[in-house]
């Protein structure tokens, strides 16, 4: 028989799908990485078990241990289905600005929710530091710390990029991705560059976030705001330090929700806001480096994760981007 062992063993090995309509419109191959097809729904995944693994080998993690970690959800909520899975309490701290759909699934897995106001991350009630404290605080409790925690990185340098590269055929001109921790760009940056150094990384990036211009000027300094969740940053973590990006792209809020509800009416597929932003950047690269290039990138979440805002012509509505 061929099986998967429970729910970390099905974590990765996404499909890479090609984009029908936008690769014709472009005339490059637009390749999307299914990650909603991971069982917690997400990118995010991977990130987790990364770092329970890491913090299981280590022996920070012990039987009966609690997991405590600050997100704006999807890796809390591919940590709570790990913690099920393998005895561990889960404590999510999380700002209150997160779509209800993401605190129903968390609390449905047996997570402890904690919402937060939404704060920024100088404040020292941001929720990321709020989660660092109460691990501390927690007995036998580690603090997951994604974002500066270089086993989300270590992830997709050993997984998600060797996939890419795999299901290429190492034929693969670019790779554009959004990024809030940094770990999903910077691994598989850094596995690309290494097979392909003339591969060209470009970080995509939501208004709001300063990493836009982080990379193009050298200073983070954010300009708007976006509806996006999860994406995005106003420092560089210790997951994107050093990692060779060559571009970014900025897209605003009204191309990304076109973009999404096109991969739902012409493509077939229900993905997210981030997926909507980081198709639109993989257009964008296209239309610039011309016909006959091969440009992958992230499907990261389901749409079903923000039924109640990106697919409610109401909330769309107050939000001007019907």
């Amino acid at each position: 028989m061929r099986t998967k062992q429970g729910f970390a063993g099905a974590i990765g090995h996404t499909p890479l799908i090609r984009l029908a309509c936008l690769s014709a419109e472009t005339g490059c191959d637009i390749l999307a990485k299914a990650e909603f097809m991971n069982p917690g729904g997400s990118v995010k995944d991977r990130a987790a078990l990364a770092i329970i693994l890491d913090a299981e080998r280590s022996g920070r993690l012990r039987p009966g241990g609690t997991v405590v970690e600050g997100t704006a959800g999807n890796t809390g909520i591919g940590l709570a289905h790990l913690c099920a899975a393998r005895g561990y309490r889960c404590v999510i701290v999380i700002p209150d600005t997160q779509s209800e759909e993401k605190f129903a699934m968390l609390r449905t897995l047996g997570a402890e929710v904690r919402p937060v106001k939404a704060v920024p991350y100088a404040d020292e009630n941001n929720y990321q530091k709020v989660a660092g404290r109460l691990a501390q605080e927690l007995p036998n409790a580690i603090w997951a710390q994604q974002f500066d925690n270089l086993a989300n990185r270590q992830a997709h340098y050993q997984h998600t990029g060797p996939e890419i590269w795999h299901d290429c055929e190492g034929r693969i001109d670019a790779f554009t991705c959004a990024t809030g921790t940094g770990g999903t760009l910077a691994g598989v940056a850094r596995y690309l560059k290494e097979q392909r150094p003339a591969t060209r990384i470009v970080l995509a990036d939501p208004y709001g976030s300063a990493l836009y211009s982080w990379i193009k000027h050298g200073e983070l300094k954010s300009e708007g705001s976006s509806i996006s969740e999860g994406i995005g940053n106003s420092r560089v973590t210790a997951n994107l330090q050093d990692t060779p990006i060559d571009d970014a792209l900025r897209i605003d809020d009204r191309t990304c929700v076109q973009m999404v509800y096109r991969l739902l009416r012409e493509e077939g597929l229900y993905v997210g806001g981030s997926s909507g932003i980081n198709v639109a950047a993989a257009v964008e690269l296209a239309r610039q480096m011309g016909p006959g290039h091969t440009i992958a990138t992230l499907l990261c979440d389901r749409g079903a994760t923000y039924a109640a805002r990106l697919f409610n012509p109401e909330w769309l509505a107050q939000k001007n981007l019907l």
